[in-house]
């Protein structure tokens, strides 16, 4: 009898975890479904990173990465030895920590107000005005860019007619416009979206906290200073590690690629060619797959050095951590 009560004890368990999964079958198939296919994108695919190291040709299809010549380092060393290496990781830097000055206190900045509020009918609206440029795709931003900022476009035909300049300025052109540009664009593309997780972590705030203060004689700066912030830091150190783990790919600003490739050109290339668009002319675009996925695994060691950095970094100083 002892030995047949720990069986059937966890025979009810079993039991009782199917009808659990079976009762929560809806919720179970969106968990399994995106599971499934962060399974078929995202782990796969890793086994591609051996053609980093192999002479590969996509001729050979997925036979080739168990067929082609090993050459170890070569193409890492082609990419380090390459004469815009220095040029590409200074611009790539310099856009994505450019951005990310702006676009990660902005956010926070929007939610604060946000949150202050007491209209519930103009906070919904300046909310919902504020995210939806986050669906809009970057080609059509970079449409928009061409539509107001092209030689004959609207802002220069406004500042020729009110006699502000003699000649078009050359925004999409001119190296020195392309980063405020960027920084612009990002800011108001995707500020209303991450102000939605900070507005998120702001209502978990013990409301309790602000009666008090303000039977304490505490002005609405003071309440947001000593209530809101310390309340919502655990959620700025992870968006804030996240975001210096994806520096080299945009970090909080939205992906640098599709900026530099749709508002790059001939005339700003000094400054908007970065590592992402190198890798498609040069990678993808020749055929160079094996190049490309050498870059990529730099890139990409890089951003799990730079996750690991910060988030060691933020739990010695503010004792939040993303782990």
């Amino acid at each position: 009898m002892r030995g047949g009560k720990p069986v059937k004890a966890r025979k009810e368990r079993k039991v009782s975890v199917w009808k659990l999964i079976w009762k929560q079958r809806q919720i179970q198939a969106f968990v399994w479904i995106g599971l499934l296919f962060l399974l078929i994108f995202n782990f796969i695919p890793m086994f591609g990173i051996v053609m980093a190291f192999e002479n590969y040709s996509i001729a050979d299809g997925v036979k080739g990465l168990f067929t082609s010549e090993w050459v170890g380092l070569k193409y890492f060393r082609e990419f380090v030895n390459d004469y815009n290496f220095y040029s590409l990781i200074r611009n790539t830097l310099v856009l994505s920590l450019s951005k990310m000055v702006f676009t990660f206190p902005l956010p926070i900045l929007l939610a604060l107000i946000l949150n202050e509020i007491r209209s519930g009918r103009v906070k919904k609206v300046v909310q919902t005005v504020s995210y939806l440029p986050y669906f809009i795709s970057w080609v059509i931003v970079a449409g928009f860019c061409q539509l107001f900022l092209q030689s004959n476009g609207i802002v220069n035909n406004m500042l020729m007619g009110i006699g502000a300049v003699e000649q078009p300025i050359s925004f999409m052109t001119g190296k020195q416009y392309f980063l405020p540009i960027a920084i612009f664009t990002a800011c108001w593309k995707d500020m209303g979206w991450w102000a939605i997780l900070f507005l998120s972590a702001m209502a978990s705030i013990d409301t309790s906290l602000y009666e008090a203060a303000e039977m304490d004689g505490c002005s609405r700066l003071k309440r947001i200073w000593h209530i809101t912030l310390p309340g919502i830091k655990s959620t700025i150190t992870v968006v804030l590690i996240l975001s210096l783990g994806n520096l080299l790919g945009g970090g909080l600003g939205g992906s640098n690629f599709d900026q530099a490739w749709l508002m790059g050109n001939g005339g700003n290339s000094e400054v908007s060619e970065i590592i992402q668009t190198y890798v498609m002319k040069v990678g993808l675009s020749k055929g160079r797959y094996a190049y490309a996925a050498a870059i990529g695994l730099c890139q990409s060691v890089i951003s799990v050095i730079l996750v690991f950095t910060s988030n060691f970094f933020s739990k010695k100083v503010s004792g939040d951590s993303l782990f």
